[in-house]
């Protein structure tokens, strides 16, 4: 029996209704009991139940989803908490419905993930972006800069959008940040998708409502030993509305949640609460003790570490390892690993990411460090420079507003004569998810030469309308004159 299920309400539900006997004439269609048809088909679906008439009657007569996030609200310090089965995504498109009309403008840090800016389309909103600084020794970007806040703020946003940590680990000043959109009135909502450990150990980051904010959106599958998209929607609602919040989240929600992931969030929540230091103590040692017998190996220092930012600043439990400092292809190397049996979470020419979890034991390290080690030596070539990546670098050339593109009429034109036009798409590296170009900006030069050299790279370039990146959708009868490619 599950030691977690007396404290989660939702996961003993889930637990209780499959050992209860039953005969559903309900949704879903499957009726856990498939494999009578087909065994293939029946392993999938037959351990899924929904939210009604599964975890709690149709009626929802029990009331265990709310239970359950009054449990989540209260461990996390808020007074808000809905849980989500569309991911951080949808939990991001909630909250930013819930915040004003179109035509109102939100600041929003450009590393922010995909989700937000289609959020921003849909709701009509209108970005002020704020550029992250990059860290110069590693070509990182380290977060928004308190000067970068206050000039947004000074196009009076209805609320800032900030992706904290971002996707290698690092964090903005916080405190700072925060306490300037105070102090005007202006709520600060962080994408914290990656962070949904912090504020659970003392060698961690602190999380948002143990730093001032006033909204957090984090995945329980990422981080976290969650359902695949399963996350959380937190908020403190002196500067945001609950009634907006919960009617958005409702707008934007499926109204068929299935019972699984809701009841993992459930279960995360308990396991944080009740062993949360202690899980994530062995996972900050096992990594500690995994980039140490990597590094042993190669003089230049070849990870990321919490030393080389400001304190706070960085995620320890984070693995990006530097391929640039060994002169080698990260993409080539993930191809490698995957040889052996070995998926890593990113690769792209200069660094690759490791996702490490509380799920992760030390013998998991130990062969990663044994399979690496040896692909390196034979991958290493002379260290160069490292290029810092399109997603961060670009700096976006607004040409019209992201819903305007959206919606307009728009041609397929080549590559060569898409510099200059309105982009219709949106086009990002993937992973991370980071927008290169949004509808509404101009294709540069820089954009259309870096985007194909990542792709010809071995990089994953998402969402274009042309993969192959050899012609672009852009807003029909647009040209506009470019002086900074």
């Amino acid at each position: 029996m599950s030691n977690l299920r007396e404290s989660a309400p939702l996961l003993d539900a889930y637990l209780s209704y499959f050992e209860s006997a039953r005969t559903p004439f309900t949704i879903p269609g499957h009726k856990q009991k498939t494999s009578a048809l087909d065994a293939g088909l029946g392993a999938v679906v037959d351990a899924d139940t929904p939210l009604y008439g599964g975890l709690d009657e149709i009626k929802l007569t029990n009331q265990t989803l709310k239970k359950a996030e009054n449990l989540a609200a209260k461990l996390w310090g808020a007074d808000y908490a809905r849980f989500s089965t569309g991911g951080s995504t949808h939990a991001n498109q909630a909250i930013i419905f819930a915040l004003g009309k179109p035509g109102d403008k939100v600041a929003v840090s450009r590393t922010a993930h995909r989700s937000v800016l289609s959020a921003l389309v849909l709701a009509g909103l209108e970005p002020i972006w704020m550029s992250p600084e990059i860290d110069g020794a590693t070509g990182v970007p380290i977060g928004i800069g308190v000067s970068e806040l206050k000039r947004a703020l000074s196009e009076k946003p209805i609320a800032v959008l900030l992706t904290e940590p971002g996707y290698l680990g690092t964090i903005s000043d916080l405190p700072a940040l925060i306490n300037a959109a105070h102090a005007v009135d202006v709520p600060v909502i962080l994408d914290a998708a990656w962070g949904g450990h912090f504020g659970f150990h003392s060698e961690l980051p602190r999380h948002a409502f143990q730093v001032g904010a006033d909204a957090l959106i984090t995945s329980t599958h990422k981080a976290l030993p969650g359902y695949s998209a399963s996350a959380l929607l937190l908020a403190r609602t002196t500067l945001l509305s609950a009634e907006r919040l919960e009617q958005s989240f409702e707008t934007t929600h499926t109204t068929s949640p299935a019972g699984a992931p809701l009841a993992s969030i459930d279960g995360v929540r308990a396991l944080l609460e009740t062993r949360g230091e202690e899980l994530i103590g062995k996972l900050l040692s096992n990594i500690h003790r995994f980039k140490e017998m990597v590094q042993a190996e190669f003089p230049l220092p070849i990870f990321l570490y919490p030393s080389d930012f400001p304190e706070g600043r960085f995620d320890p439990s984070k693995i990006v390892l530097r391929v640039q400092q060994l002169g080698a292809s990260g993409v080539d190397i993930e191809e490698d690993l995957q040889a052996k049996g070995i998926r890593v979470e990113m690769a792209d020419r200069d660094t690759i990411v490791f996702l490490g979890t509380i799920a992760d034991t030390q013998a998991d390290f130990d062969h990663l460090a044994d399979v690496l080690i040896p692909i390196l030596k034979k991958r290493q070539e002379q260290r160069r420079e490292s290029a810092t990546a399109l997603s961060w670098s670009v700096v976006p050339q607004r040409a019209a507003s992201m819903r305007d593109a959206y919606f307009a009429e728009t041609e397929m034109v080549t590559a060569a004569n898409a510099v200059g036009r309105i982009s219709a798409d949106l086009i990002a590296p993937y992973p991370p998810g980071v927008a290169v170009v949004a509808p509404g900006e101009l294709l540069t030069k820089q954009i259309v030469e870096g985007l194909s050299a990542s792709r010809d790279a071995g990089v994953r370039i998402a969402y274009a309308t042309d993969s192959s990146l050899a012609t672009y959708r852009v807003v029909k009868n647009s040209q506009r004159e470019i002086t900074n490619e």
